[in-house]
């Protein structure tokens, strides 16, 4: 089983390792993957290039960085991310995934066992999921590492930051702006908007940490200039509800999500049969060797 809504990879300078879409064909789940001009023959080398899009220059000179440095660097992949969601709506999807070029495979949490899955059964469920209810405008997986297979967490975490694997409802009247840090200046506005995020903890995607891979954000700010220019655009976009701080010896920012707690899903008039549906999953043992 595959999902319903199109798979977008946002990527640059990873053509030689791009992790998300081998796992994605390791599971044979379709997806289009989004580079900029100059780096097409790269990718298109080593991937079918029926499922290369270029992003349009358009998007990227109609960007907003939230910033007055405009083109002097680079302005991150909220442009890319912006023309998968008008791609979408221009195929007549409802909603569209959008990914990091960074996820090395996928899991399903349960009865604390963390199962790599072989198929695209688990973003049908997602999607399943996410249509049971009227305002649901952002949903994605939780990253492996942050959550432990023997502390119980439940099945998913409403109202917080959606990152890297995301399931955004077209028909939400925002899009994705700032040069850092536009996930979660997304998933704030919608939280401000009054409507609902959730973070699948059933579901995870192994991401890799940003910085420890070349290409991306990694080679385009992180290594030039830190973090302090990261975590001081979403403090300035959203001053009520996050601070900057210093840990781990650099600066991040903390967002104090507690005032969306309020912010309560809307079930559909729609009938949900009783009873477990596992979509045909089944726990099989592979032998590597």
């Amino acid at each position: 089983m595959n999902p319903g809504y199109p798979i977008y990879i946002i990527s640059k300078g990873r053509w030689e390792t791009r992790l998300t879409a081998k796992s994605l064909e390791k599971m044979n789940v379709p997806y289009l993957i989004v580079v900029e001009k100059q780096e097409y023959e790269n990718y298109a080398n080593v991937i079918d290039k029926n499922k290369i899009l270029i992003l349009p220059q358009k998007y990227l000179d109609e960007y907003d960085t939230c910033d007055d440095l405009e083109a002097t660097k680079s302005k991150g992949p909220g442009a890319a991310r912006n023309f998968c969601w008008e791609h979408s709506i221009q195929n007549n999807a409802d909603w569209h995934w959008v990914m990091d070029d960074n996820i090395n495979g996928f899991t399903r949490l349960n009865q604390n066992l963390k199962v790599k899955v072989g198929s695209g059964t688990i973003f049908k469920v997602c999607e399943d999921f996410v249509n049971r209810y009227e305002n649901i405008s952002i949903a994605g997986l939780n990253y492996e590492m942050f959550v432990k297979r023997k502390d119980t967490p439940p099945p998913f975490v409403l109202n917080t930051r959606i990152y890297s694997c995301l399931l955004i409802k077209n028909s939400i009247p925002f899009r994705w702006r700032g040069r850092y840090n536009e996930d979660t200046d997304l998933s704030l506005r919608v939280l401000k908007n009054g409507d609902c995020t959730l973070q699948f903890n059933a579901f995870l995607c192994n991401k890799v940490t940003t910085q420890r891979m070349k290409g991306g954000n990694t080679t385009e700010f992180y290594e030039k200039e830190g973090t302090f220019n990261k975590s001081k655009m979403l403090v300035d976009l959203h001053p009520d509800v996050s601070r900057m701080l210093w840990k781990f010896d650099r600066h991040h920012h903390y967002v104090d999500y507690g005032a969306f707690k309020k912010n309560r899903l809307i079930k559909k008039d729609i009938i949900v049969p009783p009873g477990v549906n596992n979509y045909g999953m089944k726990l099989i043992e592979v032998n590597n060797e």
